[in-house]
């Protein structure tokens, strides 16, 4: 076989997207601190699973905004000392939450709590 004749068939020049350089050049007008304070915002919110809100319906537990808002600060608390899972205990209710996710897993009443083994487990707040 002869090589001297050997020509690899390459790609054309293909021009980029002007459209996509408008975008990338625009210049965002809120500062960094803004953009950060709205992201803490945002990720400080519990989110409860679809199997939490249907135990939550099946028990009938009611959790008051002023509740959520208490344990939402507490798990949050509990998440920058290292807690990753816990128990929260409420006078009616006991939640598995995941501080690390901020996410409600599951949702029991208080006297089905008395007669349950948690495991995974490496926190506990107490809510009266």
């Amino acid at each position: 076989m002869d090589y001297s004749q050997f020509r690899p068939v390459g790609t054309g020049f293909v021009p980029s997207d002007p459209y996509k350089q408008q975008k990338g050049n625009q210049i965002h007008k809120e500062s960094f601190s803004v953009q950060l304070q709205a992201a803490i915002q945002s990720t400080s919110k519990l989110v409860v699973s679809k199997h939490a809100q249907v135990r939550l319906k099946q028990r009938n537990i009611q959790i008051s905004n002023e509740d959520w808002k208490k344990i939402e600060e507490k798990v949050s608390e509990a998440g920058k000392l290292g807690v990753t899972n816990s128990l929260v205990l409420l006078p009616d209710a006991a939640l598995i939450i995941s501080a690390k996710n901020k996410t409600v897993i599951t949702a029991l009443n208080r006297e089905e709590a008395t007669s349950q083994i948690f495991t995974n487990i490496n926190g506990t707040i107490v809510l009266e």
